[in-house]
């Protein structure tokens, strides 16, 4: 049991997470100490060195300001739209999307995940699921230091429970959001970003000794559309274009 591993796991997860998120702080500011964990832990996987993806000695996005930064946010978002929820990708039929939420869900409580707060997101946005894995990186982490007898059995479900996420969701979907983000936006900080997240989740699940899905684009549809687990349920989406005023 590696704790130190699991405990620098965790803080890249949750740098994935943030970044996925409307920036509030530049967190491109935060790629060098990605980098040094990277470094750390490089032992344990076998890294791409050379590519930009997880380029170790050099992981960069550019430099941004924060203004800037959301700006390209909204643009990169606006232009994938809805792909950045899992269950708006790749699900052939819409019922399957409500099946892929009450996993997700039943996940999520089973370990105490809760994902209320003052900003929300859906359980299936790519940001919520990074974070659940911080979450068990971290549950790994602590059980490896216990000094109880059952401490081997808490590591054991928290790494399990990695192992199953990454291979029924997140590790699922990861890669064709990458490809639909770079076929959208083309190029910035976000498209990097995606790239180096998908590697990175190659990587772990590499590590953990599980084999991910591997989907082309070009073979996919969009979840056929579903207004309960769209925006269409929303109030404001009721008002017709004249209705809505503009701040």
């Amino acid at each position: 049991m590696n704790t130190h591993t699991a405990f620098r796991r965790a803080q890249v997860y949750n740098f994935l997470a943030h970044a996925f998120l409307y920036p509030q702080d530049n967190w491109t500011e935060d790629a060098e100490l990605v980098g040094h964990i990277l470094n750390e832990i490089k032992g344990d996987w076998r890294l791409k060195i050379g590519s930009w993806t997880l380029d170790v000695g050099s992981l960069k996005f550019g430099v941004w300001s924060l203004e800037l930064l959301q700006a390209e946010h909204r643009r990169v978002f606006g232009l994938a739209g809805s792909q950045c929820y899992e269950t708006e990708i790749g699900s052939p039929h819409e019922y399957r999307q409500s099946q892929e939420m009450a996993d997700l869900a039943g996940f999520y409580r089973a370990f105490g995940f809760d994902v209320g707060g003052a900003v929300r997101e859906r359980h299936d946005h790519l940001a919520v699921e990074l974070e659940f894995m911080y979450v068990l990186a971290l549950k790994e982490s602590y059980a490896a230091t216990l000094e109880r007898e059952n401490n081997l059995e808490h590591f054991e479900i928290s790494v399990d429970a990695q192992k199953k996420f990454l291979s029924a969701h997140l590790g699922k979907w990861m890669e064709l959001f990458a490809k639909s983000l770079a076929h959208f936006a083309e190029t910035g900080p976000y498209v990097a970003l995606a790239h180096f997240a998908d590697e990175w989740i190659k990587a772990d699940a590499r590590r953990l000794g599980i084999t991910l899905e591997s989907r082309a684009l070009d073979q996919i549809a969009l979840t056929p559309f579903d207004p309960v687990e769209s925006c269409a349920g929303c109030a404001s989406a009721d008002k017709s274009e004249s209705e809505i005023e503009l701040v």
